[in-house]
């Protein structure tokens, strides 16, 4: 059998995971919620969907020859001890050393989901052939990852690229990180649902459904039918990523910023104010050369990406 990987992303809302070939095909994919509030419980999840993917692509332990992860931050790296923000279950959390104990014997790689994102993108996605780029997961969190020269920048304790935590208003609002006015305070998709319960939007109403569940979906489902107060919310925290996008062009001079997540499948309401927020901030011309795109690789991108960190472990991971 060719090499195979299994790929893991581990998100607030989902967990992903899939078996990789060498050549980034994703022979079998799986995704499962998180039950974020139980530690062992969510171990227990990731068992079964890895169990579950291996079987969906017709391999077994033997057959692999490596486990690479994405997830959420903070962490300990590379040791892979995970305490992310949206997963209140995990503290300190083995994650490493739990997959080193089932997959003896291959490379276990561990590295934060945002920066999985930008190594699919760079891989096998939108930034293919580019040597500077930044990567955005904006979901339930916001998170970033950074290649320069052709490399995955990692930082002293590889959370280089971080740009959730890029502070777009000093006088904003409070974020869970403990500081104000940060990107993730207001993009992430559950401070977006939230301003806009407070201006008053009534779930589902918009589309004849009033009583649905207040989340970001709902509001995404509910601005596509014309509501309001979506548009403005969805335009709040597009005009906070501009402003984020404008501030790291100028200290990276990168090419391309690609944008994942759940939060980016919104589309115009959202990359609308967004480039017209970067527009106006970018004032440098190697500041306004800079795109923005929607990233290319779908659902999957976090598997892909993690899955890099094995297969492509020469330009991605630095930590052996």
């Amino acid at each position: 059998m060719a090499e195979v990987v299994l790929g893991i992303d581990i998100g607030g809302t989902k967990l992903a995971a899939g078996v990789v070939d060498a050549d980034g095909t994703v022979l079998s994919v799986g995704r499962r919620p998180t039950p974020a509030a139980d530690g062992e419980r969510m171990w227990a999840e990731i068992v079964a969907l890895l169990d579950e993917v291996a079987a969906g692509a017709a391999v077994s332990p033997p057959d692999l020859v490596g486990v690479g992860v994405g997830c959420g931050g903070p962490m300990e790296w590379p040791a892979g001890r995970v305490s992310p923000l949206n997963i209140t279950g995990w503290r300190g959390f083995p994650l490493r050393d739990r997959l080193i104990q089932r997959y003896p014997g291959v490379p276990v790689r561990v590295h934060n989901d945002a920066l999985c994102l930008v190594v699919a993108e760079h891989w096998r996605g939108a930034g293919r052939g580019l040597d500077d780029m930044l990567g955005m997961v904006v979901s339930t969190g916001v998170g970033g990852g950074l290649i320069l020269g052709g490399r995955l920048v990692d930082g002293g304790t590889g959370n280089a690229g971080h740009v959730g935590h890029l502070v777009v208003d000093p006088h904003g609002v409070p974020c869970a990180c403990g500081g104000r006015g940060c990107l993730e305070a207001y993009a992430r998709g559950p401070a977006i649902s939230a301003w806009a319960l407070e201006l008053g939007w009534v779930p589902g109403a918009a589309r004849g459904a009033a009583g649905a569940e207040a989340t970001a979906v709902t509001l995404a489902a509910d601005t596509a039918a014309g509501d309001p107060i979506g548009a403005a919310a969805f335009a709040r925290a597009g005009e906070a990523v501009g402003i984020a996008v404008a501030s790291a062009a100028a200290l990276l001079d990168i090419d391309l910023v690609v944008i994942g997540g759940g939060i980016s499948q919104v589309g115009e309401p959202v990359f609308g104010p967004l480039r017209e927020a970067l527009s106006r901030y970018a004032g440098l011309e190697f500041t306004r050369r800079v795109r923005v795109e929607p990233a290319a690789g779908g659902q999957a991108a976090g598997v892909l990406g993690a899955a890099a960190l094995v297969l492509a472990g020469d330009r991605y991971w630095n930590a052996d």
